[in-house]
């Protein structure tokens, strides 16, 4: 499917740490509490097609706060595809573990976001649960807040509950393999699934490095476990890094090995350091286009490496109906194929959107944290000819907004709705939730919205990392001492690591001016 990007002109349009600018210059720190309201309005749009997505009332001609009219009427609408990809905050700590800072272009700030539980309640069935909540960003009368979009898919079912599954593993055997921490650590994963795997499962396994070869067609489990094993031992690094040729002959042994029930998939393990043969995502994916159509297979990325090809990866999980993350040692290797990959095999959403309308009677500004690379034209959102997320169970979606009242602001902020596709009927659903000022009132840091306060600590330093800062960001020290008390509270050892690399992160960066200045007309910010 095709995803378009919308781009809204706005003629007095100023970069986002303009918007900030004065803001930051008064030194806002940002309080709010957790408070929540969420809406349970669910509906099932049977007819399928293109519908028009609610618009806002048009505003031709209106004035803001500097004092210049604008040409058009702004954008109070929000859209994007859905993601559940990790890889980025994976690769950051490795980087950070290594003594490095992370490229700006690798930090992908959802990414960080998603990677922490949520503890956002579940639907019984396929789809999702809309929860929506946020915090006042300041003190009291100040008025940016963080408003924070959940979205959660069911409970990811027992072992013996799932479909069966039938995989097709596809790994690079190229010479930048060799280094510690890369095939070695690829064997390692697959040897752990093995073992997680079932008897009904199946799986094929392809290598490339300048050519790609199959070495095991695809195999029933049952019986078949040492045979497995024994092709994953013999596998050696050697050669250039043909990740076309690897990814095609995937999809061809994925589509001969296709077993009718199951959930099928390709599973690409690499650094994705593409120097042979075809190099563009975009390329590669269209040569195996009608596997996936047609079989539905999704492509799920694994990354490893020091040095990795973070846009190559990521560009094609994000075209290949799939996500992407990332491992660094034998814990997060664990994490991946023993508790993550075993359970969300399955799909519960296909083609999945989420479109967030602002009310402009209570809303100046907003700016969505992230989802650069996921966005969708507003007018697409009902257009289910255009490419959404493929979502399992077990998953949880966030998305976080930095959003401004107007002064004296009360009442109706913002409706989320999600829109997915039924993986077996492919018809389309939706469900929504909404929040109100009333829900944003109250301390951040002193309430007791410990998840929410997570949140905003990944999604802080994910923007630091960038180069950026939000309203109500505290330095990189402060923001270490509070993942630091939010890791002793949750008793979460995934928020301790993350107090760690913002600890590391702080001494590399050896502090960091705020930046920006000026206003910003309403509406989006980009």
């Amino acid at each position: 499917m095709e995803r378009r990007t919308g781009t809204y002109t706005k003629k007095y349009l100023r970069t986002w740490q303009g918007a900030l600018g004065v803001l930051l210059a008064g030194g806002v720190l940002l309080t709010g509490c957790s408070g929540t309201s969420t809406g349970n309005k669910s509906t099932a749009d049977r007819r399928g097609g293109a519908l028009p997505a609610p618009g806002p009332a048009t505003r031709d001609g209106a004035e803001g706060r500097d004092g210049l009219r604008e040409s058009a009427p702004p954008d109070y609408l929000s859209t994007f595809a859905l993601d559940v990809d990790t890889a980025s905050y994976g690769y950051a700590r490795r980087t950070l573990a290594d003594g490095g800072l992370p490229e700006p272009s690798t930090v992908r700030p959802e990414e960080f976001v998603n990677s922490f539980r949520q503890g956002y309640r579940r639907p019984d069935g396929n789809g999702f649960t809309v929860n929506v909540d946020g915090a006042r960003a300041g003190d009291k009368g100040d008025d940016w807040s963080l408003v924070r979009v959940g979205l959660a898919t069911r409970a990811a079912p027992a072992r013996d509950e799932r479909p069966p599954a039938a995989l097709t593993f596809v790994v690079d055997i190229s010479g930048s393999m060799a280094e510690a921490g890369r095939l070695d650590l690829v064997k390692k994963s697959l040897d752990l699934l093995t073992d997680e795997l079932r008897d009904d499962d199946s799986v094929s396994l392809v290598t490339f490095s300048d050519e790609a070869e199959t070495l095991l067609p695809m195999t029933r489990l049952r019986d078949h476990r040492g045979r497995i094993r024994d092709r994953v031992d013999a596998m050696e690094p050697t050669d250039s890094t043909n990740v076309g040729a690897g990814v095609r002959r995937g999809y061809e042994e994925a589509v001969d090995g296709h077993v009718k029930g199951a959930n099928n998939r390709v599973v690409l393990l690499s650094d994705a350091l593409a120097n042979t043969g075809e190099t563009d995502a975009d390329a590669i994916l269209e040569r195996i286009g009608s596997a996936r159509r047609e079989y539905g297979i999704t492509l799920f990325g694994v990354g490893v490496g020091s040095d990795y090809g973070d846009a190559l990866m990521e560009r094609l999980t994000d075209q290949g109906d799939g996500h992407t993350t990332y491992i660094s040692d034998e814990e997060q290797a664990r994490k991946v194929f023993v508790d993550q990959l075993p359970a969300h095999l399955e799909l519960t959403a296909r083609d999945a959107k989420a479109q967030v309308a602002f009310d402009r009677k209570t809303v100046e500004q907003f700016r969505l944290i992230g989802y650069e690379d996921r966005k969708v034209a507003d007018e697409d959102f009902r257009d289910d000819r255009v490419d959404g997320g493929e979502v399992g169970p077990g998953h949880t979606v966030t998305a976080l907004y930095a959003v401004r009242l107007r002064p004296g602001a009360s009442g109706h902020v913002a409706t989320a709705t999600v829109r997915w596709l039924d993986p077996r009927t492919r018809s389309p659903h939706e469900r929504r939730g909404t929040v109100g000022t009333g829900a944003l009132d109250g301390p951040l840091w002193g309430g007791g919205g410990k998840r929410l306060q997570v949140t905003a600590v990944a999604a802080y330093f994910a923007e630091a990392l960038r180069g950026e800062r939000l309203p109500g960001a505290p330095g990189l020290g402060e923001l270490a001492s509070r993942a630091r008390k939010l890791a002793s509270a949750t008793e979460d050892d995934s928020v301790r690591k993350l107090a760690t690399m913002i600890g590391q992160a702080e001494r590399l960066k050896g502090g960091s001016g705020d930046g920006g200045s000026g206003e910003a007309p309403e509406g989006e910010l980009d």
